[in-house]
């Protein structure tokens, strides 16, 4: 038996992600990723599109419901995922070979846009904010406020996350 390998991977959806539902009701999404390395020529002085990397993406569970709800067309991500490969017959014949991501963890990359982030409520099957966050949206802290500023009135104090110990010396 062997394991497929894990990679990261930034890159562009090329359409907005397709929302489907398994016959037990566990949500899935869809969508193809592009990701084009571009590379400096200092003889021309100009930038470089090498070749694209065409990814067919899924993702299960609560967050598949969260990239429907919050990507589309044209947002530059980074994903993390399982790749994979399978070969299949065209409709006209051609063997092609289909590159495939079984995605783990999304987010919007940050380096061209800005997000406010807003967590989705917990589910049964530890979801969202499985390490005990309110399940109530209302009640979750203002991510995405910036700093030194209040959070909106309607938005109720919520329960933080445990501290964590970070090394900020290597930032």
């Amino acid at each position: 038996m062997t394991t497929k390998p894990q990679i990261t991977v930034t890159g562009n959806l090329v359409a907005d992600p397709e929302l489907r539902t398994t016959q037990n009701g566990k949500p899935w999404v869809s969508f193809r990723l592009a990701a084009t390395p571009r590379t400096y020529n200092r003889d021309t002085n100009q930038w470089v599109d090498g070749e694209t990397l065409w990814l067919n993406c899924t993702m299960v569970g609560q967050g598949a419901e969260n990239v429907a709800n919050s990507l589309t067309k044209g947002s530059q991500v980074v994903a993390v995922g399982k790749l994979g490969q399978r070969q299949f017959t065209d409709n006209q014949g051609q063997q092609r070979t289909s590159i495939d991501l079984e995605v783990n963890e999304i987010g919007a990359s940050l380096k061209f846009a800005q997000v406010q982030v807003i967590r989705a409520p917990q589910n049964n099957n530890g979801g969202a904010a499985s390490w005990g966050a309110p399940t109530a949206a209302a009640a979750q802290p203002a991510w995405g406020v910036p700093a030194g500023t209040q959070a909106p009135a309607q938005q109720a104090p919520a329960q933080q996350a445990p501290a964590q110990n970070i090394d900020t010396t290597a930032f």
